[in-house]
């Protein structure tokens, strides 16, 4: 029974951690989208810079993010967690690159 606690706590923990990471990479895109100066960014260069941007917020979200799949989901492969944990990253991404041409098209 206290194994089963402790193992409770620790996949807690972990969803915790990845849940912060996210919030921690989606406040990083959310800084770079309000910046004025990539206000004068083409959409496609807004794209090629978001995917540059925060890469050590993005990297510890990618990394507990799959140890929390990893935990949740012990008999799935590494591999499918890492996509998993990258498409949420370019999901993110995707979402700020939409809002960013939806306002830039909006203000034309």
């Amino acid at each position: 029974m206290i194994t089963s606690a402790a193992v409770a706590d620790e996949l807690a923990d972990a969803h915790r951690l990845a849940i912060s990471g996210r919030d921690t990479y989606w406040n990083c895109l959310a800084q770079e989208y309000q910046r004025d100066s990539d206000k004068a960014l083409s959409g496609e260069d807004f794209t090629l810079h978001i995917a540059s941007i925060c890469p050590s917020e993005r990297q510890n979200f990618r990394v507990s993010l799959v140890g929390y799949l990893a935990m949740e989901f012990p008999d799935v492969d590494s591999g499918s967690h890492m996509t998993t944990a990258n498409n949420a990253i370019a999901s993110a991404q995707q979402d700020v690159i939409t809002a960013f041409i939806r306002h830039k098209a909006r203000t034309k």
